[in-house]
């Protein structure tokens, strides 16, 4: 099962910062998800919430340096649309490598980056208004974890998807799933989640 690092190593350190980031590839995780919006100065910048001012989250260019030959990035586009005159997602698929995921909730956001950038592996998140057929040319769908079923996950794998499902913080949780024949998790606790599945 892929640990997905959500925000990085968020549950013992600041998220979505370079620190949660190092704390996450030193935890085991397979993959860091972080979150990119577009600041007042049209800058990107690793935030989940809307920028609270200038210079006080990481550049995306930051965040990648630090993590590029060391471990994967899901870079969640939060609101893309909202950030349109920055074109934002043209921008961050500049910076993205090829090993890295595009993760969005927002369908015709990821639509745009297949257009535009084919090949790079995207992850649909599905059950808020799009729904697994949805996803189709996704790599991957993500669950909301009190939503997900057997059911879900099975035709999710029918239709080729992997299946991902968010946010999973209890050892108890990271097994059922790993029964339940998921294929990854994003977790506030990568080491937790490495340790219960090793």
């Amino acid at each position: 099962m892929l640990i997905v690092a959500h925000r990085g190593a968020s549950w013992d350190h600041p998220e979505n910062t370079l620190e949660a980031f190092d704390a996450a590839i030193a935890d085991g995780a397979d993959w860091i998800e972080l979150d990119v919006r577009a600041d007042v100065d049209g800058r990107l910048v690793v935030t989940h919430d809307p920028p609270r001012g200038r210079g006080l989250e990481p550049t995306l260019e930051q965040a990648l340096d630090l993590c590029r030959g060391r471990i994967g990035v899901m870079v969640e586009l939060k609101t893309p649309a909202r950030y349109r005159r920055h074109d934002v997602i043209g921008r961050t698929l500049r910076l993205v490598g090829d090993d890295d995921a595009i993760v969005c909730f927002q369908r015709p956001a990821l639509v745009e980056v297949r257009r535009r950038r084919p090949g790079l592996r995207t992850v649909q998140h599905v059950g808020f208004g799009v729904s697994i057929r949805g996803a189709d040319g996704a790599w991957a769908v993500g669950f909301h974890d009190p939503r997900v079923n057997v059911r879900g996950i099975q035709a999710a794998h029918a239709r080729g998807f992997e299946t991902l499902v968010y946010t999973v913080n209890t050892q108890k949780r990271v097994r059922d799933l790993a029964r339940l024949g998921v294929d990854g998790i994003f977790t506030d606790r990568p080491a937790l989640a490495r340790d219960t599945l090793t």
